[in-house]
């Protein structure tokens, strides 16, 4: 039998994302669905004022917002999303992620096979 490649969630039922990530006062909070070298699967939890600083990646990265509101700026440009938007955040872009109120988001990374993470 082949390991699975997700984790830290059950299988062969039905679940509701945002409720398998707690927020916590004060707090950024993650729970790895799955890791390897092509992609990345995270649940997050932000309370609010709790940010990811600016950064870069070397995979694209797909947020889709669960609930609450994040600011998400990507290069120069800052958007407002809310529950059940979405937004790609393009990889080597310095992009950066706050809590304007309790948020939760699914992130997804993609990284290119080649190059290392």
């Amino acid at each position: 039998m082949t390991q699975p490649r997700l984790k830290n969630i059950e299988f062969s039922q039905p679940l509701v994302l945002e409720s398998l990530v707690a927020y916590a006062e004060g707090q950024v909070v993650s729970r790895t669905l799955s890791q390897g070298k092509n992609l990345s699967l995270t649940l997050f939890a932000f309370d609010k004022g709790e940010e990811i600083s600016t950064h870069a990646s070397t995979g694209d990265a797909f947020v889709y917002i669960l609930d609450g509101k994040a600011e998400i700026t990507i290069g120069d440009e800052r958007f407002l999303l809310s529950k059940g938007e979405s937004i790609v955040m393009p990889a080597n872009i310095p992009h950066a992620l706050l809590a304007v109120e309790r948020f939760k988001m699914l992130l997804t990374v993609i990284f290119d096979p080649g190059l290392p993470k």
